[in-house]
This record gives structure tokens, sequence and C-alpha cells, in this order.
């Protein structure tokens, strides 16, 4: 399959790029031989490969909920910059 420069420019179009004209031959090439490759994958035999949707086995990586005793206050606030009435205290960001 040969790409023409205008093949290049509708590309570039769609891709909403600027393409300088002392680059198009060079992705010209690029996208040819891009295309040459797609083009010989065609002839891989693919007939005994089931069609998968996931590279990898399928599991389940979340754990049960199980209702567990959580971290005391005072632990989660040992380390806060700031703290106040048992709350992290943040600086104010908003106006209002």
């Amino acid at each position: 399959m040969k790409v023409t420069k205008k093949d290049l420019a509708d590309v570039a179009v769609l891709s909403r790029l600027s393409i300088a004209d002392a680059k198009a031959d060079k992705y010209l090439g690029q996208l040819d031989a891009f295309l040459q490759y797609v083009e010989n994958l065609e002839g891989v035999d693919t007939e005994e490969v089931q069609p998968t949707t996931y590279a990898l086995p399928m599991q389940n990586v979340f754990r049960a909920d199980e209702v567990k005793p959580s971290l005391v206050r005072e632990a989660a606030l040992s380390n806060a910059p700031l703290a106040e009435d048992g709350y992290f205290k943040v600086p104010k960001i908003l106006e209002g």
C-alpha cells in the first residue's frame, strides 16, 4: 500500500496535527512502513486462536467486605501537621 501526501494530509486534519512540508516525506515513509507491517499481520493464521477480551485471566482482586476495627482517631491524627477537635485541619482554599 502506498500512502500519498493527500492521505497524510487527511490523517493530519483528523488528528488535528500540522505537518511541516520538510518532514512530510519522513512521515510518509513511516506511515507506509507501518501499514505494510499491518498488512503482513493479515497473513497470520488465527483460525485456532480463541477471541479474548483480556490478555490475562480474569480474577477478582478485591478482598471480601468484612467489618474490622478501624484505626484509633488519635493514631490517625498523630502525624497530621494540623488537627483540631479530632479532625484534620487544612488551610482554607475557597473564599466564601
